[in-house]
This record gives structure tokens, C-alpha cells and sequence, in this order.
């Protein structure tokens, strides 16, 4: 496909201004299908191959060009793309695109956190619309969300994994409760939502009835990717969190160096050892999640995304060890008029997201053991039982 390339660089040429308002340059980019190569033509994509892709993508990082691999990192959009029935296509591929519609995740309940299976928020049909009850827990972004992608129960009498749907949720509606949850850094990024009688209409289900544990899987698997290769960000001076687009900065590596230098430890043998080795880690956690967004962006649902996951906790969790160690003492300190010491606090705190969110760091050795290194599954007493069943979590 040489002749999409080369149209590629004739449309940045005529096209691309580094003084240009960047909201109008992304819409061209939408608009001319540049923005998700890999996705079908008529989900705004060009249907190009991997390697036709990275070609493309390749020139707009040289030109300097932002807007396009939103197929490896749009989750929102990509569901609808995997999964969406023509009318939800229609109606959300290029708003999500364009970051038009705020979205959350309705996956976690109280009940129901490292095993989503175990969920009791429940979908019942009523004519035109599904009334959906329950509560949702750890819930980001859901007090400005304009929908969530709900997981409920629509057949108790089937096990646990085969009985689940996967929904649309207009956010702004009466029944939809959300309370904010203050986190150990003093943030309240994560919230408890509390559904009563709230209703989503039948062609806001993605995938088939009762099948929608396959939905999760492949846009947990985009969760992972995109959490393998980014980390929450230090809080600001006023405790807000500083951040990217996507809600997230690059790691400390660069951050760290500054550091080290600033109090004197850059030419020390072990702080440059560890820095090194932060570096490396770094470096192959990178190789890694190419490979899984990937196979992510080519419809699959890779195990490699819990291996990225799983290693970028380990790395925030070496980062901010290593940034308190830098400091020494003065490490103990906290407050805005501290900044390096409660940046180092809230780093170190901070990691424990990466470690929980998206499936625990023990969901993601369980995922690797089973599907990366093949070895035997734990035993799944449950697994084939109808979830009325179950006990404790079945009981209505």
C-alpha cells in the first residue's frame, strides 16, 4: 500500500501547520480517515495492515503531526468498532473521535472487583429499553461522563460469564447517583455510582445478549495496553492532577536524572545504577507494548497487555522508592510547601492506581501464568453453575 503513504505525506504536506488551532487540525485528520488506519472503512478507518500503518504513523511523528493512532489508544470508540450495531457506529464513532462525549467505566461493584464475573447490577427488558439497578464502584470521571460502558446481568439462570451484557449508559439521567471516593493522595479521581431504575435503549447494547463478558475482555485488553504504557501524573500545586489529554504523563526517567542532580547524587555509583536500570526496564516495557497494541489495534484480545500492565506497576513502584530515596529526609516532609518531598509522596502513593486499577496486579499474574506461560487454570468451583446459584454472590 506505498500509494496510501505516499498520499499520506501529500496530505501533511498540504495540510499540516505547526501554528494551526490543533481542534481544527484533528477534525481534518478525522475526517480524511488518518486518525484510525486500522479500523474498517466504514468506521472512519482505512483498513491498512500493521505495517502500513506504523508507516503512515511514522510521518505524522516526523512532520510533528499529532491526531492519528487513535485505533491503539481510543477504547471508547474501539468497542463501538468491535462491537456496536450500525445505528451506535453512526452515532459515536466520530464524537468519541473527536473527544466530544465524556465517557467512564461501569465495570467494578463492591461485590465484584477482581472477579467482574461476580457482578449483581442487573439489566432487565422493558419493551424499547433496558432498566438497569445496581452500584458501580472505583468509577473514574463518571460525575462529568455523558455515558458509561456498563457491564449488568441479564440471565441469572446461565453461569456466571455467559449471563452478562454490555451497555451504553447516558450518564445524565434520574436513577444515576455518583458520589466521589477521597483516595490516600487526597484526590477524589475515583467514584461510587448508584443506579436506580435508569433506563438505555436496546441499540445501546454492544455485542450480543448475554455475551457481553467477550466485549469486556477485548476493552479491558485496551485498558491494559494504554495502562502499560502511561502513569498518572504528580499533583499540581492547588491538588489537581497534571496531565496529558489522556490523563496521564510520560514516566519520571528524564525527571529522575534532574533529581539526582539537584541534590548532589548524580555522579553517586548505586543512584546511577538504579537509574540505569529504571531506564531498561522502561525500554523493554515499550518493546512489549508495541507488540500488544498491535494486536490489540488488529481486533485480538492480547495477554500481553496484562504483562505491560503488570510491569509498569512494578516500575512505578521502583520510580517512586527511587525518587524518596534521592531525597533522604527530606523525603519525610509533606505540603505545598514542600514540593519535592510531597510530589515523591504522592508518587509513591500514587502507584498502588497501576496496581488496582484496570485488574489488580495478581489478576494479571494469574493472566499471565494461564494464558502467556500456559500453565493449569485455578479451579473454578462456580464456573458452570447458574449464578442463582452461587453462593453469597448470587443471591438476589
Amino acid at each position: 500500500m506505498a500509494n496510501v503513504v505516499d498520499e499520506a505525506r501529500e496530505f501533511l504536506a498540504a495540510n499540516w501547520n505547526p501554528e494551526m488551532d490543533l481542534a481544527q487540525w484533528k477534525e481534518i485528520v478525522i475526517d480524511h480517515r488518518w486518525a484510525a488506519l486500522r479500523w474498517p472503512e466504514d468506521c472512519m478507518g482505512r483498513a491498512l495492515d500493521d505495517d502500513t500503518a506504523m508507516e503512515v504513523e511514522a510521518l505524522f511523528v516526523a512532520a510533528g503531526a499529532p491526531g492519528t493512532g487513535q485505533d491503539k489508544s481510543n477504547l471508547w470508540a474501539g468497542a463501538v468498532v468491535g462491537f456496536g450495531n450500525p445505528e451506535l457506529k453512526a452515532q459515536f464513532i466520530r464524537p468519541l473521535l473527536m473527544d466530544e462525549i465524556a465517557m467512564c467505566l461501569l465495570y467494578s461493584e463492591p461485590g465484584a472487583g477482581s472477579d467482574l464475573a461476580g457482578i449483581r447490577t442487573t439489566a432487565v427488558r422493558d419493551g424499547d429499553e433496558w432498566v438497569i439497578n445496581g452500584q458501580k464502584v472505583w468509577t473514574s470521571g463518571a460525575k462529568d461522563a455523558d455515558f458509561g460502558m456498563l457491564i449488568a446481568r441479564t440471565d441469572w439462570d446461565q453461569p456466571k460469564h455467559r449471563g452478562i451484557s454490555f451497555f451504553y449508559l447516558p450518564m445524565k439521567q434520574v436513577g444515576v447517583e455518583v458520589r466521589p471516593l477521597r483516595q490516600a493522595t487526597g484526590d477524589s479521581r475515583f467514584n461510587e455510582v448508584f443506579i436506580t431504575d435508569a433506563r438505555i435503549p436496546v441499540t445501546n447494547m454492544l455485542g450480543e445478549l448475554n455475551q457481553g463478558w467477550w466485549v469486556l475482555q477485548s476493552a479491558l485488553a485496551y485498558e491494559r495496553a494504554m495502562m502499560g504504557i502511561s502513569r498518572r501524573g504528580p499533583r499540581g500545586p492547588a491538588g489537581g492532577a497534571t496531565a496529558t489529554a489522556m490523563g496521564h504523563i510520560p514516566l519520571p526517567d528524564l525527571s529522575l536524572v534532574k533529581l539526582a542532580q539537584s541534590v548532589g547524587k548524580n555522579n553517586d555509583l548505586h543512584v546511577r545504577q538504579q537509574l540505569a536500570k529504571l531506564h531498561c526496564m522502561r525500554s523493554v516495557n515499550d518493546w512489549n507494548n508495541d507488540r500488544s497494541k498491535a494486536m490489540a489495534a488488529g481486533g485480538g484480545s492480547s495477554p500481553l497487555a496484562s504483562f505491560g500492565k503488570l510491569a509498569m506497576s512494578g516500575l512505578l513502584h521502583f520510580a517512586g522508592h527511587l525518587q524518596g530515596e534521592l531525597l533522604g529526609a527530606e523525603g519525610t516532609l509533606d505540603g505545598d510547601q514542600n514540593p519535592r518531598a510531597r510530589d515523591a509522596n504522592y508518587s509513591q502513593l500514587n502507584a498502588y492506581f497501576t496496581s488496582i486499577g484496570g485488574g489488580t496486579d495478581q489478576v494479571q499474574r494469574n493472566i499471565i501464568g494461564e494464558r502467556i506461560l500456559g500453565l493449569p487454570k485455578e479451579p473454578e468451583v462456580d464456573r458452570d453453575m447458574p449464578f442463582r446459584d452461587v453462593p453469597a454472590g448470587g443471591k438476589r
